[in-house]
């Protein structure tokens, strides 16, 4: 039996996925986290073959913080399971080290199948960001456009988009504020835009926010 742990801040999201797997012969939700504070709590004092995780999960700041959690209980695999965009945030998760993106979107007969194959040591993504993957590798750095964004550029630009500061960035992932600064005008120029309406604007066009 794999055994999950779910890791989202809607209970709506808990019932429909608990009572999907309530009877399945191969996976068994053995806990329930509404943030991200209890994720490692729950590793420490339980044995999890998957951990399913949603990217806005209250709590979860950085993808840094899902990568310590893999570097720290290497036996559990991750599925990042989003509404957010899989075209914009799976190559950076994929990168961090988790095993498969799925969409909230889809039907949990998809989450159950990618859980499986997770399990057996396959990476679960969809091809249409394999191909981007690829090309990301084989392109210059001036080809990469925003689909190269690193994770703290992808993280800065969306707590810019929410409207905070640059203050209250450098507080939330624990940099310098001169450091935001920085990824902030690295974003400007990778998106090709000069002033900060017109980035939020251009990230919303492009869905990384």
């Amino acid at each position: 039996m794999i055994k999950v742990c779910l890791a989202n801040n809607h209970p709506v999201v808990h019932f429909g996925v608990k009572s999907y797997f309530k009877d399945h012969d191969d996976i068994s939700i053995v806990a329930n986290v509404g943030n991200f504070l209890m994720v490692r709590d729950i590793l420490l004092t339980k044995e999890i073959d998957v951990l399913i995780l949603d990217l806005e999960l209250e709590g979860l700041s950085s993808i840094f913080e899902v990568k310590n959690i893999l570097k720290n209980f290497p036996k559990t695999k991750i599925i990042i399971f989003s509404d957010l965009s899989e075209q914009i945030y799976a190559p950076n998760a994929i990168k961090a080290g988790v095993s498969g993106f799925v969409s909230q979107k889809e039907k949990l007969e998809t989450l159950g199948q990618a859980i499986i194959k997770v399990h057996q040591g396959k990476i679960i993504i969809d091809e249409t960001v394999k191909k981007n993957l690829a090309l990301i590798a084989k392109q210059n750095k001036s080809d990469r456009l925003y689909r190269k964004l690193s994770n703290r550029e992808v993280e800065v630009l969306r707590y810019l988009s929410d409207g905070k500061k640059n203050n209250e960035i450098s507080k939330i992932l624990g940099l310098n504020e001169k450091t935001i600064s920085t990824y902030k005008l690295r974003l400007l120029q990778k998106l090709n835009v000069t002033n900060l309406v017109d980035l939020v604007n251009k990230a919303k066009t492009l869905e990384i926010v």
